[in-house]
This record gives structure tokens, sequence and C-alpha cells, in this order.
């Protein structure tokens, strides 16, 4: 499948400061609001598969997984604390009215 922006979810459906998880082209992706702006990436910690969006509590661009500890950059994916050592895949994102738009 090729890839490109969908339409995803309306932007007042992510909570500000919280994260929703959605369905998009099949693949669980976890949406961040943040101060603003709006991040994209897989729902799945990668250190033991926990759901970042049910089990992610976010502070300014970081998202710590509360099954563990681990904590991610919000913009890169990036492992910033283990137990987790590979990043999360992040997803390009931007707004179009009143939807958000994601790249997969």
């Amino acid at each position: 499948m090729a890839t490109g922006f969908v339409t995803a979810i309306k932007t007042n459906e992510i909570p500000v400061g919280g994260v929703t998880a959605i369905d998009v082209r099949g693949t669980r992706i976890a949406v961040a609001r943040v101060g603003g702006e709006y991040y994209a990436f897989d729902d799945a910690c990668t250190h033991e598969q926990c759901s970042l969006a049910e089990e992610g509590d976010v502070a300014g661009t970081t998202i710590t997984c509360t099954c563990h500890g681990s904590e991610f950059d919000l913009r890169t994916g990036q492992v910033l604390a283990p137990p987790a050592t590979v990043a999360v895949k992040v997803y390009p994102t931007r707004v179009e009215g009143d939807a958000l738009q994601i790249e997969v």
C-alpha cells in the first residue's frame, strides 16, 4: 500500500495534554496533543507492548509508559529512559481544517 496522508481524527477529539489511540489503515496509532502540536506514534511501548494511549503519561514532549517506566520523545520516538531500548515509530502529521491527518 502506498504511503500518504490519511484523515484520521478530528482535532477536538484529542484531549489537550492527552493521548488517544486510533486505527489508521490497520495500524494502532497513538496521537498526543501538546502545546498546540500533534504527535503520532505507534501505540505499543517497545519494552512490553503496553498501550501508550492507555498507560502513557505525557509531560511536555515526553511520554512515560507507566507499565515499567520507559520514556520516549514524542517528536522523534527515541528512548529517553529504559527499560525500553528501541524507539517507537513516529508518523508525520498535519492539520487540514478541523481534521488531523497522519502519513502512513
